[in-house]
């Protein structure tokens, strides 16, 4: 019996949303219409090419889990791409991008959901970073102020902009997007964005090639609350620069907020024009520092409350004596101490602690390698470790690859350019890119950022082995 087409799309739609956050399902899956089913095809219309890009540059993999889940094996997905009333096809198969030719006059802004009269924003904030789980200590007292002073009044203070800057691991995108995620309970109406600079200026690329930069520096001037994470990557790329440099101004002009993060001060940021730097330095540059130890232990008590553990008191004073540089390494020193107390049946003491701690600090940088995290990954996606660093564009080796290099910067204190020789001779901005594209995945994929979870648990107990 052939089911009806929108039966069919309901189905995995149900499936969809639970693996999506409520914010993405409604702004990338609640448009699509149904229009047909035959042969195991299920073709959905979607409102234009951006909007058929975006979902098969972050959900082809729900999509494709869908329609199997349905169909089976042999199933496909077709779409229907829907351009000022005239339809043109574009077709999903196993990831492919097999698009065809569009018309120039298509709606360009990304994020923005098209033939509906306001304009959506779908903020692309992280509902779990808010200013109750970020922890206030000396290390970041003026940061988190003046976020708190913006939350309650976007562009009415004196830090515009606001420049959170600081090394890795201390916070720095939690209270950017803290502020964020205020600003929408404090002021509904406030049309907020968060955007990293590698997704920005890919997005200024494509905005080029479309003959549609115009439409982009439209829709990012419509923003109220604009936040760029990493604008040190704005280094060597003048092109952007100078797109930046004008939605900047028009922001700031017309009272509107600008928020961004850096890992170091405006004055130290180098190959960015000095008009972009003296403009970062307007409202205020705000450092996060490393935590003291009493601010250490707040933290490690908030992570333990969330996860619903229990630690003892000297086991948690160990852990923050020791562990002082970075807050991600104090989450996975804990993680690490409760998998070993698990997985060997040992009690959660001071020595275990000790033994971890002696492991994790000493063997994280000079134990774990390039060529262990390929091997992880190439078993878990049952690939080789040659196709891993070869040349094949498959979508699902990319994606392989891609998690590889993420791993890799995030666990080995090898240099981009290392990194990326490793992988096929690949320079350092597609290693950047990469670790962009990984993030972003995790950001609007859970399946994906559960498949991350899993390899990053293996890389830590690989530790202790």
């Amino acid at each position: 019996m052939v089911r009806e087409h929108n039966e069919v799309w309901k189905n995995c739609l149900e499936l969809i949303k639970r693996n999506v956050n409520p914010q993405s399902f409604k702004t990338w899956f609640e448009p699509i219409k149904a229009i047909k089913e035959s042969n195991d095809i299920l073709t959905i219309q979607v409102p234009n090419k951006f909007f058929y890009e975006w979902l098969e540059e972050n959900y082809v993999d729900i999509l494709k889990k869908a329609i199997k889940s349905q169909f089976g094996e042999k199933g496909r997905l077709e779409y229907q791409i829907l351009v000022d009333n005239h339809r043109k096809i574009g077709k999903h198969a196993e990831g492919s991008d097999n698009v065809g030719s569009f018309s120039s006059d298509e709606i360009k802004n990304p994020f923005v959901i098209p033939g509906i009269k306001k304009v959506q924003v779908d903020p692309q904030l992280n509902k779990n970073y808010t200013f109750e789980s970020f922890i206030e200590g000396d290390c970041n007292k003026l940061a988190r102020s003046a976020g708190k002073a913006i939350a309650n009044n976007p562009g009415g203070t004196a830090f515009n902009p606001l420049v959170i800057f600081g090394d890795v691991g201390l916070g720095k995108t939690h209270l950017a997007q803290a502020i964020g995620n205020e600003v929408l309970e404090n002021h509904a109406d406030k049309k907020v964005l968060y955007v990293t600079m590698e997704r920005f200026t890919n997005q200024v690329v494509q905005s080029i090639k479309n003959n549609a930069i115009n439409d982009f520096m439209n829709f990012y001037q419509y923003i109220d609350v604009l936040i760029v994470d990493d604008i040190q990557f704005l280094a060597k790329r003048p092109k952007t620069q100078e797109i930046f440099f004008n939605i900047f101004n028009a922001l700031h002009q017309t009272g509107k907020q600008i928020i961004m993060t850096s890992d170091r001060a405006p004055k130290d940021i180098k190959d960015v024009e000095d008009r972009l730097i003296s403009r970062f330095k307007w409202g205020l540059a705000a450092d996060l520092t490393t935590p003291d130890f009493d601010t250490r232990m707040a933290i490690l008590e908030s992570k333990i409350k969330k996860e619903g553990i229990e630690l003892p008191q000297d086991v948690k004073e160990f852990i923050c004596y020791n562990i002082k540089n970075n807050i991600r390494e104090l989450e996975g020193v804990m993680i690490s101490v409760i998998a070993q107390s698990t997985l060997n049946e040992k009690q959660i003491d001071v020595d275990l602690a000790k033994e971890v701690i002696q492991q994790f600090v000493t063997q994280i940088n000079r134990e774990i390698t390039i060529e262990n995290i390929s091997n992880l990954v190439a078993e878990h996606y049952d690939i080789t470790v040659d196709k891993l660093k070869g040349k094949t564009r498959k979508r699902a080796v990319v994606i392989a690859r891609q998690l590889s290099m993420f791993l890799s910067k995030s666990y080995t204190n090898k240099s981009l350019k290392v990194i990326g020789s490793e992988f096929g001779d690949r320079d350092h901005s597609t290693v950047i890119y990469s670790v962009q594209a990984v993030q972003n995945m995790i950001d609007t994929d859970l399946i994906f950022k559960d498949t991350v979870a899993d390899l990053e648990k293996k890389i830590a107990l690989s530790l202790h082995t």
